[in-house]
């Protein structure tokens, strides 16, 4: 018997691997070596704006506990903070401190450097068909 290709989810894992290795690897070099990699996609969920554990859990498919504690470790590495929500003071969000968007600055100028050095290996127009090809929606529920 034959062995079978790797199944698309296998490979988008693997390149999913590549690059976060690569990130985790400048934020270790930028000063950033607490940062876990549970922490590195929670900031990817943050987009920017405060967003509450709750809302971050279902995004991450992790428990409100699990979310709680990268949040706490991330506060005391003065990267996030918890503000009360301006709707239900009940609720806490986090937001990135003047020190987490430092960090996610450097980030973004690593992930700059690892899409240049993809160009430098895959060539212009194979990252341009990746691009395109990932930002297309994949269900008819999604918009582009």
């Amino acid at each position: 018997m034959s062995p079978r290709p790797p199944q698309l989810r296998q490979l988008l894992m693997a390149r999913f691997d590549w690059m976060e290795a690569r990130v985790m690897e400048n934020a270790v070099r930028e000063g950033y070596g607490g940062v876990t990699t549970a922490m590195n996609r929670m900031f990817a969920h943050l987009h920017g704006k405060p967003m509450g554990l709750s809302e971050l859990a279902r995004v991450l498919s992790v428990s409100r506990q699990a979310v709680h504690q990268l949040a706490n470790d991330a506060a005391a590495m003065g990267l996030v903070e918890f503000v009360p929500s301006e709707r239900d003071g009940r609720v806490k969000l986090l937001r990135f401190t003047e020190t987490g968007w430092v960090m996610v600055e450097q980030a973004l100028r690593a992930f700059e450097r690892i899409e240049q050095e993809l160009i430098e290996t895959l060539g212009p127009e194979d990252v341009a068909a990746l691009r395109r090809i990932l930002a297309k929606p994949w269900s008819a529920n999604e918009q582009a």
